[in-house]
């Protein structure tokens, strides 16, 4: 019998991330988040209450377990100017991670963030987090994906870092490659209320701004300035876009239950916040199918536990050699 890993779910929005281990068979233990929107949708669909603010809890009294999840909020760091550089991450929500993963030492870890993590001060940041971790003991990979790829209608571009407290192998997801079809997603403008739809105004508006002919059906986006585009998939679902941000057929905005579809949330999932809320909670969870795929490849990675080839001195002053560039990269 598969040995049922215990997981805890950080920063966990609506769940997203605990749907997608939960479908290979993980446990959660505890769960953690401030928003009380997203606390009522959690506990409407999981039975349990997710924990507040996590500074208020100490690392040594969350519950042991097996994989720390976190779909964290990485805020700029403040220590410029200080003479400390990037060698501190404390003040930041990643330092929460990092504390607990020292107090708690699971074997293994999923973190998701944006995209623009990887560049953020010049790539600085991001080779921070990978030092503190990889300073505990963890080996690490990463890697960006785009939610278009498996399975779902929305472009959503995001950082994914796995690590394992054993020096183990691990490959990540291959992607599916395609999308379904919005048709599937979409709701039947009759099912409708008629408050989602725009103003004759703000539609001529759009339809006279949008560029060629849109395909149908569609989702029209539109860009910080201001230009239209119409597209057979959606854009990045995001907590603070405008009402008309993302626009069906140019003609309605999304209902709560397609921008869970778009996630890949299962229709079963209860929605029980109001509009307003659920837009922001949906535009700041994540892509379940791509949650799901990486769960299974750390699930078959704990399970084989083959060596991650490590990186050797080289004592030469040539050019590295092929192999050793591949095996550098295996690391990560």
């Amino acid at each position: 019998m598969a040995k049922k890993y215990k997981t805890i779910d950080l920063f966990a929005g609506i769940g997203g991330i605990r749907l997608g281990f939960e479908a290979h068979g993980c446990e959660t233990v505890f769960s953690s988040e401030w928003d009380k929107a997203a606390q009522d949708m959690y506990e409407a669909n999981f039975g349990d209450r997710p924990f507040g603010d996590i500074n208020e809890i100490a690392p040594h009294d969350i519950p042991d377990h097996d994989i720390l999840l976190a779909g964290f909020p990485c805020q700029p760091f403040s220590i410029a100017g200080k003479g400390l550089g990037f060698a501190d991450t404390r003040g930041t929500l990643f330092f929460n991670i990092e504390a607990i993963l020292e107090a708690k030492k699971p074997q293994a870890f999923l973190l998701e963030n944006v995209k623009r993590l990887t560049t953020h001060d010049n790539g600085q940041t991001f080779a921070v987090i990978l030092e503190k971790l990889k300073g505990l003991g963890y080996t690490v990979y990463h890697k960006v994906f785009n939610s278009l790829d498996f399975g779902v209608p929305q472009k959503r571009e995001r950082i994914y870092i796995v690590g394992f407290r054993d020096p183990i192998y691990f490959k990540f997801p291959r992607p599916l490659g395609y999308y379904k079809p919005l048709i599937e997603v979409l709701q039947k403008d009759d099912e409708i209320p008629q408050s989602y739809f725009l103003s004759d105004q703000l539609r001529e508006k759009r339809k006279n701004a949008v560029k060629g002919v849109p395909p149908f059906p569609s989702i029209w986006h539109e860009n910080i300035g201001g230009n239209i585009s119409a597209l057979p998939y959606s854009c990045a679902l995001r907590a603070g876009g405008s009402y008309n941000y993302l626009v069906v057929n140019g003609e309605r905005r999304l209902t709560d239950r397609e921008m869970l579809r778009l996630q890949g949330f299962p229709d079963t999932f209860k929605i029980n916040i109001p509009y307003s809320q659920a837009r922001k909670v949906a535009g700041n969870s994540v892509s379940v199918p791509v949650i799901e795929a990486i769960a299974g490849e750390m699930m078959n990675a704990m399970k084989n536990q083959k060596e991650a080839i490590k990186e050797t001195i080289q004592l030469t002053l040539l050019e590295p050699t092929n192999e050793y560039k591949r095996r550098k990269a295996i690391v990560g």
